[in-house]
């Protein structure tokens, strides 16, 4: 029982005592419980009905904005109710005192997203329409309202950021597969290109051969040319010398 009254007692939001819930009531109802007030001598209504009343008002409200908290212990069951008891200055002053220490013990962010310093917000808004609901319910449904906007506009928000980090994810993930297939293309593309570089100095290594080959080739084909032009010129003349000579005994 210690334990949970420290773990409810944890909260900006004021409760009243943990009461323990009877399963099986008493089959006399409460009405024939209590005694009947004394009627006043002009409407003949109790004198403190319309009090009561009000006051059961206010705590139908004030659990329907900040449901009672129920947990079970060693087989029995207790609940905790939202505190009816107007607040004063004082009290105002000592849940920011309270907030601020929290924040502090909890280490909660000042910026950025920080789900310590939301939930403790969260409970020191709760405190202020409790305390707000007790002196005029309207306000208080009035601010029940812009607490729900704002928590749906919380979770709108925390599911665009979810998926925005998702996204990112995504394309993060996209972007390094990318860049890991663009980067298997380059190892493939150099490889290609070391190897027709290795083939082109090859087949520069085969032109220059070649090259050599046909200028020898062509050295020699034109020294045998000129051996059988003078070959064939020294011939003819040798001929030449004869026939004139032929023709000379002749005449």
């Amino acid at each position: 029982m210690a334990e949970a009254l420290l773990e409810y007692q944890t909260t900006l939001v004021r409760y009243n005592n943990p009461t323990l819930v009877v399963k099986h009531e008493d089959k006399k109802s409460d009405k024939e419980d209590f005694p009947k007030s004394p009627k006043s001598p002009k409407d003949g209504r109790p004198v403190s009905g319309t009090i009561n009343e009000t006051r059961k008002e206010t705590e139908e409200i004030l659990n329907s904005i900040i449901p009672p908290k129920c947990w079970e212990e060693d087989g029995q069951l207790w609940s905790q109710t939202v505190s009816s008891t107007p607040a004063t200055r004082q009290d105002v002053i000592n849940l920011q005192e309270m907030l601020d220490t929290r924040l502090q013990q909890s280490q909660a962010r000042e910026t950025g997203i920080c789900p310590i310093r939301r939930e403790l917000y969260s409970q020191c808004f709760d405190e202020l329409i409790r305390q707000v609901t007790i002196n005029c319910t309207e306000r208080g449904l009035l601010l029940l309202r812009v607490r729900d906007e704002i928590n749906m506009r919380d979770e709108a928000y925390e599911t665009l950021y979810c998926s925005s980090v998702a996204f990112g994810m995504r394309k993060a993930l996209q972007a390094q597969e990318g860049k890991e297939k663009l980067q298997d293309r380059i190892i493939q593309l150099e490889q290609e290109k070391a190897l027709i570089e290795a083939t082109i100095s090859d087949m520069k290594v085969k032109a220059d051969q070649a090259e050599r080959r046909n200028t020898e080739l062509r050295e020699s084909e034109e020294k045998k040319h000129a051996e059988e032009i003078a070959f064939l010129k020294k011939t003819n003349s040798q001929l030449k010398a004869q026939l004139e000579g032929i023709i000379a005994t002749k005449k």
